[in-house]
């Protein structure tokens, strides 16, 4: 009776533990709804269209992808809470998470760089993009994992809701020398040094990060808890950025940025949705977590092909940015081939920050047309990935 007993209270002690051996569905799902996401903002790239601008079309087409970093930065900070539960050691999640964002920080000025480009002479341009951004968050927050996970997940959240303070250091007398590199950690008027081009700092992404960690704690409740507090939290997210949005707006006669032109002013729904990505305020994370909260019980139960697809996609996001990359490139110089009698790469030797001539610009049904194609190209290259990865995985693969 007592070996019973025994059993009994390890097995019910274990099944919190055990719940973390496996991967979360949801947020599978999530993250490869925001890869495919993703594909359209990097073909419009390669396409020559603006980010943005007083056309409805254009402006949703960019619109749109804002779901991409968010949800990366924050479920990246998930991720990290499930796998530090699997292992059960602060030391090795730490050694993990600084090692792999040493690893992407790399690969970032590396390798994707030449995907972006196809241009070997990787000191011509240099970028700190989304790939540098999550590299050095990781890195951050490898150092506080010895913290608990409700500690740092409010530290995220006081990063984010006061990333303004971070302007103040290098205006403040005698640091003007300390503003290029601030640059890297908060827009401080100075540029970077050795020529970098910083698309994304690290505050307030850092505390994106980290506030997903914490939020990794609410998967320890049951099921229908958890998915009424998804819903309540995202929903009243997204109902206070649509408020303030609003009010703002209409305060101020809010326009420019992604929406601005040389024409009229928007109309009042592109003025809120038109929020500052660069940095990202907290209008805008509030408008972008806000929903893909709220998806987390619908993306669990979400089955069939495209699920199936998404899940795939999601299991595998790293090889995903990368192949994509590949795979857009390689797509958009066919397509500039076929529109121009030339494949057009010089045009390309910047990118992100593509130069294609107006006239060469695609229009927006080549655009969706030429991403759907992608799309349909990288499933079967996820699958392979993921399977092999979860039957008979290299080293490296934990890290990619």
């Amino acid at each position: 009776m007592a070996e019973a007993a025994l059993m009994n209270r390890v097995e019910s002690e274990a099944t919190p533990a055990l719940a973390f051996m496996t991967r979360v569905r949801s947020v599978d799902v999530v993250r490869g709804l925001v890869c495919v996401l993703m594909a359209i903002d990097h073909v419009r790239v390669y396409s020559g269209i603006p980010a943005g601008g007083p056309a409805p079309g254009v402006f949703l087409t960019r619109w749109v992808t804002h779901f991409v970093a968010p949800a990366f930065c924050f479920f990246a900070g998930t991720a990290a809470f499930f796998l530090g539960k699997r292992l059960n050691d602060t030391g090795a999640l730490r050694r993990f998470l600084v090692s792999r964002g040493l690893l992407l920080v790399v690969l970032e000025l590396t390798l994707i760089r030449f995907l972006w480009s196809f241009n070997p002479n990787l000191t011509q341009f240099s970028l700190a993009g989304v790939i540098w951004m999550l590299g050095w968050c990781m890195v951050v927050l490898g150092l506080f994992v010895g913290m608990k996970p409700k500690t740092i997940g409010w530290i995220g959240v006081g990063i984010v809701l006061l990333q303004q303070v971070f302007a103040l250091p290098p205006r403040a007398p005698g640091m003007n020398a300390l503003a290029p590199m601030w640059a890297f950690l908060y827009p401080s008027g100075a540029d970077a040094p050795l020529g970098v081009n910083v698309l994304y700092v690290i505050v307030p992404w850092i505390g994106v990060m980290m506030a997903g960690y914490g939020f990794g704690l609410f998967w320890e409740r049951d099921e229908t808890s958890r998915d009424r507090l998804f819903v309540r939290l995202g929903l009243g997210m997204t109902a206070l950025w649509i408020v303030m949005a609003t009010v703002f707006a209409v305060a101020t006669g809010g326009s420019g940025g992604e929406a601005g032109g040389d024409g009229p002013q928007p109309p009042l729904w592109m003025q809120v949705l038109n929020q500052q990505k660069y940095p990202a305020s907290q209008l805008f994370l509030l408008m972008t977590l806000g929903p893909a909260i709220a998806l987390l019980p619908w993306a669990e139960k979400w089955r069939g092909w495209a699920g199936t697809a998404l899940d795939t996609f999601g299991r595998v996001p790293m090889w995903y940015y990368l192949m994509h990359l590949l795979v857009i490139h390689l797509t958009a110089l066919v397509v500039m081939g076929i529109r121009t009698g030339g494949y057009q790469n010089g045009w390309y030797l910047t990118a992100p920050y593509a130069q294609v001539p107006p006239e060469a610009r695609w229009p927006l049904g080549l655009l969706y047309l030429a991403w759907a194609i992608c799309i349909m190209v990288l499933y079967p290259l996820c699958r392979w990935y993921a399977a092999r990865k979860r039957t008979n995985p290299a080293p490296w693969m934990r890290y990619i």
